[in-house]
């Protein structure tokens, strides 16, 4: 197994936080969700964060939580979808840690993020094509992470297994 952390990235919905607890206790990890140490830090929502101030706000935010959570540890880290997109994060995560793409088709993203209603970018519009835009988007990005493992509807241990297969690799 690597030596250093393993970040998950990837759309909202893919399952980052159920699939990376997942691997850490598989891996006798501890596990982060960069969101929750952003609350914890704000002691707000990230909904309020972003309803408060704004998106680059939280950004911001983000980028210290997770450089902070770089310096820590070997762990597992669950990202938010937006994080990777920051370039001094992203460059962070592939030089310090094992970047794994989580990813999973439209159809399956619109039926998970249907499960909450805390999703702050999914409250300006339809929530296919707003997933569908931030897939055009981020997708690219996403694809110079180290792994990537296509999860869609298959149980969250079965994509579990093939994180940890790329491992060994």
């Amino acid at each position: 197994m690597p030596d250093r952390s393993i970040v998950l990235v990837g759309l909202m919905g893919v399952g980052k936080t159920t699939v990376g607890r997942r691997l850490a206790k598989h891996l006798g990890l501890a596990f982060v969700d960069a969101d929750e140490e952003i609350e914890r830090a704000a002691g707000l929502s990230v909904e309020e964060i972003f309803d408060r101030f704004d998106e680059d706000y939280f950004r911001d935010g983000e980028r210290r939580v997770i450089a902070r959570l770089m310096d820590g540890e070997r762990q597992v880290i669950a990202t938010g979808g937006g994080a990777f997109m920051n370039e001094e994060t992203r460059a962070l995560i592939l030089e310090k840690a094992i970047a794994v793409w989580l990813d999973a088709d439209l159809d399956t993203l619109v039926k998970r993020v249907a499960r909450r209603n805390t999703r702050p970018l999914l409250k300006s519009g339809d929530p296919a094509k707003i997933l569908s835009d931030l897939a055009a988007k981020r997708n690219p990005v996403y694809a110079t992470a180290h792994i990537h493992v296509t999860g869609n509807d298959s149980p969250h241990e079965i994509t579990v297994e093939k994180i940890i297969e790329a491992l060994q690799r």
